[in-house]
């Protein structure tokens, strides 16, 4: 990974934890740490655990970006530091996951090694191409947003029930695939983060989601 050249000399730059005070870098630690959770139940099994996870992941990463913007008195060097964080976090939370998902709903069988492989590595891809070109004409993503990935992967697990666990899994290996596709692919796809309206969408659906696999669990 390179880093990003921001002049300092050594005896001003800042402590590493000095940043986990700042606050939309502690939202994007919330989010870690829900999608630390989602792994942990998707390795037990306990997919409708991993679902709640995984979208209060998505509301703490918009939630980071919206307080990050409305601050004030914040430096390029916290920007920078922020964005940064961001990505690391984004390529476990909607890359690593949903390849977890994968392997344990198809418990853990080799061909379902491929599918966890293309997400990781869509994703990866996906996020560095945006480090570098940002959004297409400042407006638009370049290819389907991964948040996405957990946005629609959530819903899916909706009809999970529906089915047979061996029918789900070839269905969820193909949507997974068909994610991984679209996130590297050329479409144009608008920036929903930056909408307020669909702000209180999101917070709407990680409210319903959480409340209906909750009864689901408990």
């Amino acid at each position: 990974m390179s880093a990003i050249n921001i002049p300092s000399s050594e005896e001003t730059q800042p402590k590493i934890l000095s940043y986990v005070a700042d606050i939309p870098n502690l939202c994007s630690l919330a989010g870690l740490a829900c999608t630390v959770t989602a792994i942990y139940c998707c390795i037990l099994g306990i997919f409708h655990g991993a679902m709640i996870g995984m979208v209060w992941a998505v509301a703490f990463d918009w939630a980071d970006g919206l307080i990050a913007r409305r601050m004030k008195g914040r430096t390029g060097t916290d920007s920078a530091f922020g964005g940064q964080l961001d990505v690391m976090i984004d390529i476990v939370s909607y890359g690593v996951a949903p390849a977890v998902l994968l392997l344990s709903y198809g418990k853990f069988e080799p061909v379902f090694l491929f599918g966890a492989f293309i997400m990781l590595a869509t994703a990866a891809l996906r996020l560095s191409y945006f480090s570098i070109f940002g959004l297409s004409g400042g407006v638009k993503y370049t290819g389907l947003a991964i948040d996405n990935n957990n946005l629609i992967l959530v819903f899916v697990f909706l009809f999970e029930g529906l089915f047979n666990q061996s029918v789900f899994s070839i269905a969820l290996y193909v949507i997974c695939l068909s994610l991984a596709a679209l996130n590297v692919s050329q479409i144009k796809t608008p920036k929903l983060s930056g909408n307020p309206v669909n702000v209180y969408l999101l917070a709407f659906y990680t409210v319903g989601l959480t409340a209906f696999y909750s009864w689901k669990l408990f």
